[in-house]
């Protein structure tokens, strides 16, 4: 139990900033037709199922400029 009270000040901040991509990588996912590769679907599973990478390959190479 102490090694996770002595981890928490550093795990908090990574989760936080995890589920605020993944909330923003969704919404645009969602609101969007258009991506540079694949489909509406296979982003969907890659931001939620790829944890904190999943977002951050989305925000990078799936996007569609707009």
């Amino acid at each position: 139990m102490d090694i996770i009270r002595e981890y928490l000040p550093i795990l908090i901040p990574i989760i936080i900033l995890e589920i605020a991509l993944m909330i923003y990588s969704l919404s645009h996912v969602l609101k969007h037709d258009r991506y540079k590769f694949g489909s509406r679907t296979m982003w969907i599973l890659i931001v939620v199922f790829i944890q904190i990478i999943g977002p951050i390959l989305y925000l990078t190479i799936g996007r569609e400029d707009e």
